[in-house]
């Protein structure tokens, strides 16, 4: 609940859904202002790979909210993520390297 309230994005941001290539995972855009936040989830039970076209934010790294740790930078080929059964990710999209 912190988290969500420490990112204006979740409450009031638009949401736009993206295209997962595996059915168990949703992704989808938060997006307010100059904030913009990438949301995964698993919704089976079983850890799950997923690979989302993200080349519209080439070069943008993910920063997970929970944690802050910094992913690998997003390219042009499709991002892999992995997640754990019934995990989620929740990351910013930041133009820095930070």
């Amino acid at each position: 609940i912190e988290i969500r309230k420490q990112n204006m994005a979740f409450g009031l941001g638009s949401y736009t859904e993206l295209p997962s290539s595996n059915p168990a995972v949703i992704a989808f855009l938060r997006e307010y202002k100059d904030d913009l936040v990438l949301c995964v989830h698993n919704f089976s039970r079983f850890a799950q790979p997923t690979e989302l076209d993200l080349s519209t934010f080439n070069g943008r790294h993910p920063v997970e909210l929970i944690g802050g740790v910094r992913f690998p930078a997003i390219g042009d080929l499709p991002y892999l993520l992995t997640l754990a059964g019934h995990g989620f990710y929740w990351f910013r999209l930041r133009k820095d390297a930070v």
